[in-house]
């Protein structure tokens, strides 16, 4: 009987699901066998474990629990844990997803066991070694065997950094795959309502978790303070990320009326809101993208993104505190584009995990 390579998957954040779902399914018409291991570096249920019932991914074989913690301590956990599961299993390739802490932990750990590296949404870069994630990127790009890209950008900045042409595959975006297969589920009447929101009119959704929007209480209270100036123009919808809520809440995130704080929300319930929305205000990488596809204005709380083509290619801007209240009125009051008519990157099609399954399968059978 042929052997059949063992492909190892690891996910950890939220951000990693939608982007694995379509490359395993993809996968699956492969001659291979795949494993999926989950970190938990995500451990509330609506961080992680509703995105597996919600995309049809199957449960993990792996689940590592390694919860919350510095940096180093959540990474050296993973790492510890990945090691265990690599040696055990000898997979034949590692898929990593994305920028989090996981990611490059299954990266160090399988180059150090001479394990090939796939890094699926390679080539990002914002430029900005102050955002770990940045770091992260870096890191598992270098010691990557095979670079998927989502945008040309990205392909660029990778041969910009000295890697092997060869190594580089332009695949699209595997995350919008995802919404695209879901996108009539979206249901936004009903996401309204467990918001508390009426049935119509407009809303900002906004997201912010990034370390230098709430973290420091000076910078958190900023934060509060822009979006209670958004909030005087119409209701701001703010899912709370289990790290930022308590600080948030601490400076006085309620104290405006207009603000409507709700929990982490699932993959569908989340995207509804968004669909739904007016503007979107975000500190996230994957919301410029599905704001994008959704043909949502979308006001990014950062000096810079790694995912400058949401700009060109998109319904992206990047903001100031100082800015977003006035940029937020203006979008409302020129309408939400009509649809079709913002651009969308090139293959952003919804067909990029079959192209990255095809590229992981012929590097199997070439080795």
């Amino acid at each position: 009987m042929t052997h059949r390579p063992l492909v190892l998957h690891v996910t950890g954040a939220r951000p990693n699901f939608p982007k694995a779902a379509p490359v395993i399914e993809a996968l699956g018409a492969h001659e291979v066998d795949q494993l999926l291991v989950h970190t938990g570096q995500h451990y509330d249920d609506r961080m992680s474990q509703v995105f597996f019932s919600e995309l049809g991914l199957p449960r993990p074989d792996v689940d590592l629990g390694i919860g919350s913690g510095t940096h180093a301590g959540q990474t050296a956990a993973a790492m510890v844990g990945l090691e265990e599961v690599m040696l055990e299993r000898r997979p034949a390739l590692v898929v990593v997803y994305g920028d989090v802490n996981s990611t490059v932990a299954a990266a160090l750990v399988a180059a150090k066991l001479h394990i090939p590296v796939a890094h699926v949404e390679a080539g990002l870069r914002s430029f900005d070694r102050t955002m770990p994630e940045e770091v992260n990127r870096v890191v598992t790009d270098r010691i990557s065997d095979l670079l998927l890209v989502t945008c040309a950008d990205a392909a660029d900045h990778l041969r910009a950094e000295g890697a092997d042409p060869a190594t580089v595959h332009l695949v699209g975006n595997p995350m919008i795959d995802t919404l695209l297969r879901h996108r009539g589920r979206l249901d936004e009447g009903r996401a309204r309502s467990e918001v508390g929101l009426p049935g119509d009119g407009d809303y900002v959704l906004a997201t912010l978790h990034r370390p230098g929007n709430v973290d420091d209480r000076e910078h958190a209270r900023r934060a509060v303070a822009t979006l209670h100036q958004v909030a005087d123009h119409c209701p701001v919808v703010l899912p709370m990320h289990p790290r930022s809520r308590p600080r948030l809440l601490d400076v006085g995130l309620l104290d405006h009326p207009g603000i409507r704080p709700s929990d982490p929300l699932g993959y569908l319930g989340f995207l509804s809101l968004v669909q739904g929305a007016s503007v979107v205000v975000t500190d996230s990488g994957g919301v410029q993208e599905e704001t994008t596809v959704l043909g949502v204005p979308c006001l990014t709380l950062r000096p810079s993104t790694e995912r400058p083509v949401t700009i060109t290619h998109g319904t992206n801007a990047l903001t100031t505190h100082a800015e977003l209240p006035g940029a937020v009125a203006s979008r409302l009051a020129a309408g939400r584009p009509a649809p079709g008519s913002t651009p969308v990157p090139p293959l952003w099609d919804g067909h990029a995990g079959p192209r990255i399954a095809t590229v992981l399968a012929g590097s199997l059978r070439a080795a």
